[in-house]
């Protein structure tokens, strides 16, 4: 589940940053419905958020400020679950609606790996004290 979590968060804040970074070198404002910012704040909001997290993911696979991972990996979860099914956005048809289901499922299973590499400490042997 911690492999999958990486993974998860990994890809997702790559894509975000790509996507923002393209809005921010065109110009073009981004239009996500299901995020609650609009316009240029939400370009930067965007691309600040995700090389945050994706700065995160790498502590975390290094084994460094894991909890704050955790913390990230809520965070996802929240906005996807509120910006998905409890704000104005609506779906195109149940295509869409199944591909939120799967994200948000998505996200739900790396909070659970975020979780479980937060608070599992690995065992030192005497020799390496």
């Amino acid at each position: 589940m911690r492999l999958f979590s990486y993974l998860f968060h990994g890809l997702l804040t790559l894509f975000l940053l790509a996507i923002s970074t393209l809005a921010l070198s065109s110009g073009q404002a981004l239009h996500l419905g299901m995020l609650p910012w609009k316009g240029q704040s939400l370009t930067y909001w965007l691309f600040f958020s995700s090389l945050g997290g994706l700065i995160l993911v790498v502590l975390a696979i290094r084994r460094i400020w894991r909890p704050l991972f955790f913390l990230w990996s809520l965070a996802v979860l929240a906005m996807m679950v509120r910006g998905f099914f409890f704000s104005s956005y609506y779906f195109t048809g149940p295509p869409a609606f199944r591909r939120a289901l799967y994200l948000t499922a998505g996200a739900l299973i790396a909070a659970f790996g975020a979780w479980f590499q937060a608070r599992h400490e690995p065992q030192r042997s005497r020799l390496t004290r």
